[in-house]
């Protein structure tokens, strides 16, 4: 290679060095940074709803009944009169909140179940049976049948979601935890009488963070797409709590007259999914050392 090609390169990459490590970071990492600032915006306009929101989401005026966008109504108003706009605000709060709720609830589960099952030949047998079972049967079904036998709110929508996605978070600890207890370091800790409790918290737990991360984001996108479908369905959040999937259930008769009760929930929905999944795609680049030594 030239001698003033080489120069050059050099230049460059000493400019790059020089950069603040933000915009390095940014610049090697762009569907997390992405994902992160559409995420960040959307968690902004749930956390401050109350202070954006021009109506209270709950109010109804029949007089208002499906007005178009105006100063007032920045969104139009739906067959109850209820200002859109202010719903779909408040509406993010609760996909939001069911979302992490899930992802957090099923983790938590699949962390002391799968590696129950992981370090114990005798209870993985009957674990894994009884979660192969439950991944027999279609999730939207097991909500939809659990929903009806308990009473409807924000917290049982959450436990109905939740269920189904725990036997993919055990199912994925107790492979990583097979892997993991076979490693020399396991054995020496073990060897030099190191309780299993112990043994568990200090080696294990932290090396399954990584893939559990990257898992419950992916699981945080689909329960709001899951709380969504069951509010659709009318087994959901109840009818007085502003979820998109109830707006959107609402909207169905009247979508002819207002498209917009439609549209505005399932284009924050669209956003909101889409901005969790490029989180969960940048931080799967991120961690997995084989996908990082290829950027």
């Amino acid at each position: 290679m030239d001698t003033p090609m080489i120069a050059l390169l050099e230049q460059r990459l000493e400019r790059l060095r020089k950069q603040p490590r933000a915009i390095r970071f940014a610049a090697r990492n762009p569907v997390l940074v992405a994902g992160a600032f559409l995420l960040l915006g959307m968690l902004a306009l749930a956390v401050f709803a109350p202070w954006i929101a021009s109506h209270d989401p709950t109010e109804m005026n029949v007089v208002e009944r499906l007005k178009p966008p105006s100063a007032e109504f920045l969104l139009g108003t739906d067959a109850l009169g209820r200002d859109i706009f202010s719903r779909t605000l408040y509406g993010a709060r609760v996909s939001l909140l069911v979302g992490v709720s899930v992802a957090m609830f099923s983790a938590l589960i699949g962390i002391f179940v799968g590696t129950v099952a992981g370090f114990s030949r005798l209870a993985d047998k009957l674990i894994m049976r009884v979660m192969d079972g439950m991944m027999a049967i279609p999730g939207i079904l097991l909500a939809v049948a659990l929903m009806t036998l308990i009473h409807a709110s924000v917290a049982t929508v959450v436990i109905a979601i939740a269920l189904p996605e725990i036997p993919r978070v055990v199912r994925l600890v107790r492979s990583l935890v097979l892997t993991i207890r076979e490693q020399p370091y396991i054995q020496a800790a073990q060897a030099t009488g190191t309780r299993l409790p112990l043994v568990l918290i200090r080696h294990v737990i932290p090396n399954l963070m990584t893939p559990l991360i990257v898992q419950a984001s992916f699981i945080w996108a689909s329960a709001m797409i899951f709380e969504a479908y069951l509010s659709f369905l009318g087994a959901g959040t109840p009818p007085e709590v502003p979820s998109w999937g109830n707006m959107m259930a609402e909207g169905r008769s009247v979508v002819q007259l207002a498209f917009g009760i439609i549209l505005y929930p399932g284009i924050a929905l669209g956003l909101t999914v889409l901005a969790v999944n490029l989180v969960g795609d940048g931080l799967r680049d991120l961690l997995d050392p084989r996908i990082a030594r290829k950027l």
